[in-house]
């Protein structure tokens, strides 16, 4: 990951993110549906060989969506996020982690969908509160291939669907 010069301990926003941008082959109100309800996310969200089981889904601002994520090794990854914006369909805006029954992986979370013709730029953003905490869980989580992955099964769901 490149450094980034700190000022008097500030990090900026972008040393601190991990972006991942993906052109998906789906109109962009299919690509923000599969979003919102735990039915499809559960066919989708996640890297290759995980799997999803949802507990409560509350998708509206301030409610939260808690999830496990079951790894291929057996491991289950408590998960809560917390929707801060819902923007129909341009933006989700999400805070991860928190309390201590879930995976100490702090960040927020933007998705931003754009049109371009019948497809949609999807802009997956990770921000974390430093640049230590973002190589941290790139390290230990493998969270860029682990999201550039989660696209990719998204990608793959949603041209299923628009069959």
């Amino acid at each position: 990951m490149p450094q980034a010069k700190t000022i008097a301990g500030f990090e900026p926003e972008e040393a601190r993110d991990i972006r991942i941008e993906r052109l998906v082959d789906a109109p962009r109100e299919l690509v923000f549906e599969v979003f919102t309800r735990p039915e499809h996310l559960a066919r989708w969200w996640g890297p290759d060989g995980f799997s999803l089981t949802t507990s409560a889904f509350d998708f509206r601002v301030g409610g939260a969506w808690r999830f496990v994520m079951h790894g291929p090794d057996g491991r289950d990854y408590q998960n809560r996020l917390v929707f801060d914006v819902i923007d129909p369909p341009a933006r989700l805006i999400a805070r991860h982690g928190g309390g201590d029954d879930v995976e100490q992986v702090s960040h927020e979370l933007r998705i931003a969908l754009e049109a371009e013709g019948d497809r949609t730029r999807l802009v997956w953003r990770m921000v974390f509160p430093s640049i230590a905490e973002r190589d941290r869980i790139a390290r230990e989580y493998g969270a860029i291939e682990g999201a550039q992955q989660t696209l990719q099964r998204l990608a793959d769901y949603v041209q299923a669907a628009g069959r």
